[in-house]
């Protein structure tokens, strides 16, 4: 498309998410990789939460959680999910629609161990999502897991991540007098390739 330049120039939509990643690094003050994550529950419901894209793969998006949590139940049973990241700093957003799968081997073993320890064993110590009496129970569930565990737990088998897979990706970019410039790659399936079209602000 010959007017897909500057920002929006390349073949590689990934590549581009990388480089605006690199960009809001620099410029936004906290989490320049968190994400709006959307899901349905098993009526239709949507929920949204933000979270923190940990991966750009070469043709998928990882992020982790726990798996007994709400949005995993909602991941696990429609098997899709959607999200948008949006930089303030930057006046631009990133919207993603595709398929999950659960990213629960090597990848989120290495990433469970880069994590601080007390993140580490916060993962063992909170049940996502369910119904908790007080922070100072929580507190004391800490406690009883740094006992049982010392101070180099292994992952939960209950925690790990999930790849999402686009079949839609739309790169936004302000524009004066919203008339803002919209570019989205499509593909029927993972294996298709993109077909990339300008839209209406």
């Amino acid at each position: 498309m010959s007017d897909r330049t500057g920002l929006f120039a390349g073949d590689d939509p990934f590549a581009i998410v990388r480089s605006w990643m690199a960009e809001a690094e620099k410029s936004e003050p906290n989490d320049p990789n968190a994400i709006a994550l959307s899901t349905v529950d098993a009526d239709g419901l949507p929920n949204a939460r933000m979270v923190l894209l940990k991966d750009v793969e070469e043709g998928a998006f990882v992020f982790y959680t726990n798996y007994e949590s709400r949005k995993a139940a909602e991941l696990d049973n429609a098997g899709k999910a959607a999200f948008v990241m949006h930089w303030k700093s930057l006046r631009r957003q990133i919207r993603v629609r595709g398929l999950i799968e659960k990213e629960d081997g090597p990848s989120a073993d290495a990433y469970y161990k880069s994590r601080s320890l007390k993140s580490r064993l916060g993962a063992w110590a909170s049940r996502q999502s369910q119904p908790l009496s007080s922070r100072t129970a929580l507190m004391a569930e800490v406690a009883k897991i740094t006992a049982k565990h010392g101070t180099n737990p292994e992952r939960p088998p209950f925690w790990g991540g999930y790849r999402i897979t686009p079949v839609e990706i739309e790169f936004w970019a302000d524009g004066a007098y919203r008339l803002h410039d919209r570019f989205v790659w499509r593909r029927a399936t993972a294996h298709d390739k993109w077909a990339i079209s300008r839209l209406s602000p």
